[in-house]
């Protein structure tokens, strides 16, 4: 699939390369939303959302070769606006679902206790440290792209992560050292 030529025909007009484009990353875009809101309603909701803007605005795209990286963007941005509406706390709360490129075990206590301790270290983080660890270990997002959705610079996406980390790492060996 050649993208910027997909984006140029979009561009023009074309429901159908945008359709294509859309569709190719259909389930990345879905474990997005999931990411930032609660059930899969709400991110096929911010999904569509995302659909709009991006035909509407597409005449403002400028690098045909990130059209990914600016739609992530905007479902991003339909996700939080959702949540302002709807002001919930976001939490993750099926690790499957939200992230189904990772093995599941054929366990399913050992992966409810997984999901439970994923849940409960994520409690300790704050909301932009969270998002920025979310975005870069359950959807592999590079730095650059998580700064550009997050609009923020690449050094504080860095520093996020780090101290997340960090934190995460304190709290791992407090709860399950001695």
């Amino acid at each position: 699939m050649n993208v910027v030529r997909l984006v140029k025909k979009a561009k023009k007009g074309s429901k159908e390369a945008l359709l294509q484009l859309i569709m190719a990353e259909k389930d990345n875009y879905y474990r997005l939303a999931l990411t930032y809101l609660e059930n899969s309603n709400d991110a096929m909701d911010a999904m569509e959302e995302m659909i709009v803007k991006v035909y509407e605005n597409i005449d403002q795209l400028k690098k045909e070769e990130a059209f990914y990286s600016w739609s992530k963007t905007i479902l991003v941005n339909c996700c939080k606006s959702m949540l302002r509406k709807q002001k919930r706390l976001v939490l993750i709360d099926d690790w499957h679902t939200s992230n189904p490129s990772h093995e599941q075990t054929s366990d399913p206590y050992l992966s409810s206790d997984q999901q439970m301790d994923i849940k409960e270290l994520l409690i300790h983080l704050n909301e932009q440290q969270k998002e920025a660890i979310q975005l870069k270990y359950f959807h592999d997002l590079d730095y650059q792209t998580i700064a550009e959705m997050t609009a923020v610079p690449t050094g504080t996406v860095k520093s996020r992560i780090s101290q997340g980390l960090k934190k995460l790492r304190k709290h791992y060996r407090g709860d399950f050292s001695g």
